[in-house]
């Protein structure tokens, strides 16, 4: 696979796959962001295609208006932003594709960047139409991809694109890469996993890729609720995924070595902020299992201090709750002071990255990952699209 330092971009429109799925509200005025995270992730890739003479011609998706035109989806504030971010002048053209798009390309000044409109906006783009594909590339002289949390999705900009023009990875797709595989296939050792979240059926790839690769495989969130029950521990009014209890079970009696289930748990009678709470071993009939306790959220940090190489995906409660956060915030600290100790820790999820900025750690840790679904299939083994378009 190429990477951006083997293209040469002078005098080219890059074509250069981001991801600016940034999260919205409404404002006075109009759209704006609440979290620009993403956007400044693309920076140094965008400076780079500047730097070599190159004018960044950017395409991104922003949330699911299955192709039809939205402006509550259009990615107009999102060039706003960028232009803030870069200090540069930023071309919006409010076509992805086309004549229109053609001339907005080329019509834009020396030095400056463009942001096409939303890539879903476009019928044929997660179908990966090849006419689609086709007259994306049309816009470019070369194409870059830097958007790791959608190359596990075959579409039109992630892939097809990449049949037609000269290809590279961007310096956020290579340094995500770099990292995961790094830990992979090559860790240091002590390796440690944590998985969290609410559901097993989510993870159960993840945990049989992972398993025989690991020392130690930390279970937090609803979906140990599954494996207790699968053990014969009382669940309570717990989150449990009755039809996966039998998976479970096969699942720990193989990695029984490896895998670490919760001992004790922070319960409340209801799924509310200010419900009365206690910490139990074993959860009674009508409290439902929230948070891992005390006593396993000091086993699993002396776990992940003593770790070399740890990967984190999903919280360890409902970490929205300041009272059911603990586990979360503990796991967050634990992998700041690992790394400070010289581990490589990875952080990746939606969730566990929300935790770990909430717990303003993220500068703390090796790599904070983009793309939560791209990285969770990474792990399972998967191959990538549009990662592997690039090859």
């Amino acid at each position: 696979m190429q990477t951006l330092s083997d293209l040469d971009l002078s005098g080219k429109r890059v074509l250069t796959r981001v991801d600016f799925n940034v999260p919205m509200e409404d404002a006075d005025g109009g759209r704006r962001i609440t979290d620009d995270t993403r956007i400044r992730g693309a920076l140094p890739t965008i400076r780079a295609i500047l730097d070599a003479g190159g004018t960044p011609v950017l395409l991104s998706h922003l949330g699911r208006p299955k192709g039809e035109r939205k402006d509550a989806l259009s990615l107009r504030p999102v060039a706003n932003r960028l232009a803030e971010l870069l200090g540069a002048e930023v071309t919006f053209c409010d076509k992805t594709i086309g004549d229109a798009a053609a001339a907005c390309v080329e019509g834009a000044a020396a030095g400056s960047v463009v942001l096409l409109e939303n890539t879903r906006f476009l019928p044929g783009e997660t179908a990966n139409a090849p006419e689609t594909a086709r007259q994306l590339a049309a816009l470019g002289d070369v194409f870059v991809s830097d958007a790791f949390g959608s190359v596990h999705r075959a579409h039109a900009s992630t892939a097809g694109v990449a049949e037609h023009l000269p290809s590279a990875a961007g310096l956020l797709l290579a340094k995500e890469l770099e990292y995961l595989h790094g830990a992979l296939e090559d860790p240091d050792r002590p390796f440690v996993a944590v998985l969290g979240g609410a559901k097993v059926s989510d993870k159960i790839g993840v945990i049989q890729a992972l398993a025989p690769k690991v020392d130690r495989l930390l279970i937090g969130g609803a979906m140990a609720y599954t494996f207790l029950r699968a053990l014969g521990h009382e669940t309570g009014s717990s989150l449990v995924e009755e039809d996966k209890t039998d998976e479970a079970f096969r699942l720990y009696d193989e990695f029984r070595d490896t895998l670490v289930l919760p001992t004790d748990h922070v319960v409340a009678g209801a799924f509310a902020a200010d419900a009365e709470t206690k910490t139990v071993e074993e959860i009674p009939d009508g409290w439902m299992g929230l948070d891992i306790g005390p006593v396993t959220r000091e086993q699993y940090a002396d776990i992940l201090t003593n770790a070399k190489t740890v990967i984190w995906n999903g919280p360890m409660g409902v970490f929205e709750m300041d009272a059911f956060a603990g586990g979360t915030r503990r796991v967050a600290q634990a992998l700041a002071e690992a790394t400070e100790a010289g581990a490589v820790t990875v952080v990746g999820g939606g969730d566990s990255v929300a935790a770990i900025n909430e717990a303003e750690l993220a500068d703390r840790v090796s790599h904070v990952s983009t793309g939560g679904g791209a990285m969770l299939e990474l792990l399972e083994g998967q191959t990538l699209p549009g990662v592997a378009a690039l090859d």
